[in-house]
């Protein structure tokens, strides 16, 4: 028996489903590890899988499994200290677990994004949002398929939601205080990147007050029912059977320019692979960037929808990743002499 070189890392029992069947059809032999129960060794300086792909979920808090989130950040640093080549290491996943250092990606790089403020408690929302153009929405900066955003059309509401003590910052008591922009078409742009280069863009069109889960894959099914108290503004999921999807998605052909911008965020978030998304304000007619996706699952029914399978590319990817170390680790340590 082939010894393993891969491990995945995973949180979620059904999302990678399509691509453990991908590796096992090409006879790619991996370890599946489950991150919500974990530990490590910090003085073990060795780990026996050289790659590691890292698909762990900011969203596992709404399983159960908030652990796994910070444990995750502790064990991928350590991966890549002992020399783990981890696809979406430990750089990307802080990102993926932190809109704060999203909007610092697009203020590096002067990319417009939805004018934002960040606060750390309840009592600072209202005066954070001064100045902001309503409606807003209250993001938590740890979210993950769209979990727990409140949209809020006038500032009245906003004072409201304050004063009954139902803002919620998410597990790490800081969120984002953002204007809410008019996508133009009813339609946001969500790009795929792996290994530096386009992978394939689609167009979503959720519907009106359907929520902010805006993943396209089938198996992104919300974790609780919809509350009939409130407005459904995080509960909807566009996913579900192909025949079934309540969301209309179609290939789109990127301008030149954005595939610029959207390589440039993924250098700079080094991100092997992810998902960027944008919309165009319906208001000025200009772009602006929302969202990084470090772990964003593939649309699904993809090769209807965009001609090939998405996966198979993933695996290519690995494959040759797994085929470069394994060289180099035949090869031996290079050993660097000392100059007399």
């Amino acid at each position: 028996m082939t010894t393993p070189h891969l491990a995945v890392l995973y949180e979620h029992p059904d999302w990678f489903k399509p691509l453990f069947s991908e590796l096992e059809r090409r006879g790619i032999p991996y370890v599946p590890i489950y991150a919500g129960e974990l530990s490590y060794d910090p003085a073990v300086r060795f780990f026996p899988y050289p790659l590691v792909l890292n698909r762990m979920s900011p969203s596992s808090y709404l399983r159960g499994h908030s652990q796994g989130i910070f444990f995750c950040r502790e064990f991928l640093r350590y991966l890549e200290n002992v020399g783990v080549r981890v696809i979406n290491g430990y750089d990307a996943y802080v990102l993926e677990t932190s809109k704060c250092a999203q909007i610092e990606i697009f203020e590096r790089l002067g990319l417009p994004y939805p004018l934002t403020r960040m606060v750390n408690h309840a009592s600072q929302v209202l005066e954070a949002s001064s100045g902001l153009q309503f409606p807003v929405i209250v993001k938590p900066n740890i979210g993950g398929s769209g979990a727990k955003i409140q949209h809020f059309d006038r500032r009245e509401d906003l004072a409201g939601a304050v004063q009954a003590g139902t803002v919620d910052l998410g597990i790490d008591n800081t969120a984002l205080v953002q204007e809410f922009l008019p996508a133009r078409d009813g339609a946001v742009v969500r790009v795929e990147v792996l290994n530096g280069k386009l992978l394939y863009a689609i167009r979503l069109f959720p519907p009106k007050a359907g929520g902010f889960n805006l993943c396209p894959a089938d198996i992104c099914q919300d974790e609780k029912p919809p509350s009939p108290e409130r407005k459904p503004v995080v509960e909807y999921c566009p996913g579900g059977e192909p025949e079934k999807r309540q969301m209309r998605i179609e290939p789109y052909e990127l301008p030149g320019a954005i595939v610029e911008r959207v390589l440039a965020i993924a250098k700079e978030a080094r991100l092997d692979l992810g998902g960027i998304e944008y919309l165009v304000n319906d208001r000025d007619g200009h772009t602006y960037f929302y969202d990084v996706n470090a772990l964003s699952n593939f649309v699904t029914d993809a090769e209807r929808i965009l001609g090939f399978n998405p996966y198979k590319v993933l695996v290519d990817f690995i494959a040759d990743l797994i085929s470069y170390l394994s060289s180099r680790q035949a090869a031996g340590p290079v050993v660097v002499q000392k100059k007399a």
